[in-house]
């Protein structure tokens, strides 16, 4: 899994609230069960018109916000299925974090664990640093920054967030949960150690 320490990208705003996991890959587009393959079908039913062409307006395919690597999201975002591809297709599109005031549980966990950092901000934060994308001319970028917890935009202004302290090292270190719960081998090896020699009878067969 990437490494999240700190990335500045190109910031695109979609401010709706109750975005749910068939809006961000309808069920159509899941044409694939690994986790390729699928970048294209995000938000498919907002980002295309007929027979596959972009729509203009839609926020992804306006010329100063191709190639967002940041979302700046409504209430309740990735609420819905739990489906993974959700994620998988943000991720193929090269989204690094989602800035939104609250997350579907499931899709906030299933990002981490693909090295997507979601950041909760209160509703008006989020409507700010929407703002600072608009008002800026030089590429509506902002900087995340897991390592110190806060989100900068070009202006200067900082917004400090809050995140599990396992989540926090799963993407500061790149671990997915097997290679974290592997990080502490020593100790599972201790545990066992030990456990056989107090109870050797379960380990026997």
């Amino acid at each position: 899994m990437d490494k999240f320490t700190v990335h500045t990208g190109v910031a695109a705003a979609l401010l709706r609230s109750n975005i749910d996991t068939d809006a961000i890959i309808p069920s159509r587009e899941m044409k694939t069960v690994s986790k390729t393959g699928l970048a294209g079908g995000l938000f498919a039913g907002w980002r295309y018109v007929r027979a596959r062409e972009p729509d203009p307006n839609f926020v992804l395919n306006r010329v100063n916000q191709r190639g967002s690597t940041l979302l700046l999201a409504g209430l309740n975002f990735g609420c819905g299925s739990s489906r993974e591809h959700a994620v998988w297709a943000l991720k193929e599109y090269g989204i690094r974090a989602i800035v939104a005031p609250s997350f579907g549980a499931i899709f906030a966990g299933n990002c981490v664990r693909n090295g997507i950092l979601p950041v909760v901000l209160a509703e008006a934060q989020v409507n700010a640093l929407a703002a600072s994308v608009a008002a800026d001319p030089q590429g509506r970028q902002l900087c995340v920054d897991l390592q110190r917890c806060i989100v900068r935009d070009a202006a200067g202004n900082a917004y400090p967030f809050e995140i599990a302290a396992s989540q926090r090292e799963m993407l500061l270190k790149g671990l997915d949960p097997i290679a974290l719960t592997l990080a502490s081998a020593a100790l599972i090896d201790a545990f066992q150690a030990a456990d056989r020699r107090a109870r050797p009878w379960v380990y026997l067969g």
